[in-house]
């Protein structure tokens, strides 16, 4: 018998994708080719080991600042799909999503086979209708879809997050060095500039050699982070892409992040995670996985799993707590070596 092609579908951001990674390595020990439909994370879909082809969509079933509902964009994502054949499909959501609008593009592309995770009654959209438990991390959730369908982890393989290696070798630092990425796609999962800013001053007065990474977007946050130009200290703001990113966290001792995609980067090139985690989703379902971490903030306040964008109440009281010597004593924990106190 023929081994299916198979489509795996995550449609958000790229901590998401990087989530699915090992799932998508369980299917495709026993897929003949698997194709990974992405938005937004199209750019870590194609660092996914097991991956052979991703076809990218902006679809308007996804975020706040979805697109509008063309039909000839939708009928010329359904086309396409259609050409690509493809037996098996597993559309990847979290529990706060829905898979049918997805499900249904799918069944109208010819695919046979389709699973998800899902809590509304799908009619004929599903096959199989996966069950949600919410003590399960989103990589275990995934893979649990995966096994429904027979797909498991190679022998040996031991679920971690991966991506495809070699890597850029480009450093910023001749030696050991700390990444702080004081941004996220989410505001409510980001850290105070301030905050942040002080923390880098004293890792770098500690003896650390510090790099401040963040997107094209966000420059001026990391040169407000970074402060004035110094040699224990860079600013690497919109000056790397995402394989070269993975490259320059896998350098690193440590990484402190917020719950957004270089934390799940850091953990896929096997690096501590200082997660400085606000507990608007909760941190059982997205921590970094597989790798040494502290979470840092309030995860028991009231207004846990509120799914808030941007906080709402001053001063974001799950991380008011969070201060710049908790970050630092948190860094030099996992990085197993103490600050040099400054004379």
């Amino acid at each position: 018998m023929r081994a299916p092609h198979v489509l795996v579908a995550r449609l958000d951001n790229l901590g998401d994708v990087l989530l699915s990674g090992p799932a998508v390595r369980a299917v495709a020990t026993g897929a003949s080719r698997v194709t990974f439909l992405a938005g937004r994370g199209a750019a870590a879909a194609r660092l996914l080991p097991g991956v052979d082809e991703v076809v990218a969509v902006d679809a308007p079933w996804v975020g706040d600042d979805a697109p509008a509902v063309e039909r000839s964009a939708l009928d010329g994502l359904v086309d396409h799909l259609g050409t690509l054949g493809i037996d098996r499909a597993l559309v990847l959501t979290s529990f706060h999503q829905s898979p049918l609008p997805l499900a249904l593009l799918l069944r109208m592309a010819g695919v046979a086979e389709i699973g998800a995770t899902c809590a509304d009654h799908p009619g004929s959209l599903l096959d199989v209708r996966h069950g949600d438990d919410p003590r399960r991390h989103e990589v275990e959730q995934a893979l649990s879809l995966a096994e429904r369908f027979g797909h498991r982890l190679a022998a040996g393989d031991t679920g971690r997050l991966a991506v495809r290696r070699p890597l850029p070798t480009w450093r910023p630092f001749a030696g050991r060095y700390v990444v702080l990425h004081p941004g996220a796609s989410v505001p409510a999962r980001g850290w105070d500039a301030g905050r942040a800013a002080a923390c880098v001053q004293l890792l770098a007065a500690g003896g650390y050699q510090v790099a401040v990474t963040g997107g094209s977007a966000e420059r001026h946050l990391t040169a407000t982070v970074a402060g004035d130009p110094q040699a224990d200290v860079a600013d690497l703001g919109g000056a790397l892409d995402l394989a070269g990113l993975a490259g320059v966290l896998a350098g690193a001792e440590v990484v402190v992040s917020g719950n957004t995609g270089p934390a799940h980067l850091a953990a896929a090139v096997a690096t501590p995670v200082v997660s400085i985690f606000a507990p608007v989703v909760p941190p059982e379902r997205w921590r970094p996985w597989g790798v040494p971490s502290i979470l840092l903030g309030d995860h028991d306040i009231a207004c846990a799993g509120c799914r808030a964008r941007s906080c709402p109440v001053e001063d974001q009281p799950c991380l008011a707590g969070v201060t710049p010597e908790a970050v630092v004593d948190a860094v030099a924990t996992l990085a197993g070596r103490r600050l040099r106190v400054p004379a």
